[in-house]
């Protein structure tokens, strides 16, 4: 089967990964959780038991919404603008602690191409999403 030049030009120029990132700031994340709508909207309930078991939990809540977003940005470029909400995101940590997505039904196959990383101060939380398609 012949293909055009344009067409292998295509497959080589596709990027092979897409990064997002967020960074969050405490304080202001503070504020927001004080709402238990905006908690329970933007959180799922193993994530509020996460967050809310550490001494300081608005860094955690923080590092997590900051975790939702960076996802958000790395998934645009696959979903081509079809919306994601941040109760389809949720965010774990695996058996050595290292953060993980988990998604809703209609994102799970892009859950084993999403790399992430978090870190937060007491003022400030960081996270960068890395999707990557092979």
């Amino acid at each position: 089967m012949r293909t055009s030049k344009n067409s292998k030009m295509a497959n080589v120029m596709k990027p092979s990964f897409f990064v997002g990132t967020d960074i969050v700031d405490v304080h202001r994340v503070a504020r927001l959780i004080r709402n238990k709508k905006f908690v329970q909207r933007i959180f799922n309930p193993a994530e509020i038991r996460y967050c809310q078991n550490k001494k300081n939990s608005a860094q955690h809540f923080a590092a997590r919404f900051a975790a939702k977003e960076a996802v958000w940005k790395a998934l645009g470029h696959i979903l081509n603008g079809k919306g994601i909400s941040h109760s389809e995101i949720a965010v774990i940590n695996n058996a050595s602690g290292k953060p993980m997505v988990r998604f809703s039904k209609r994102l799970k196959p892009y859950e084993n191409k999403i790399s992430l990383s978090l870190s937060h101060t007491e003022t400030a939380a960081i996270a960068v999403a890395l999707y990557h398609s092979q």
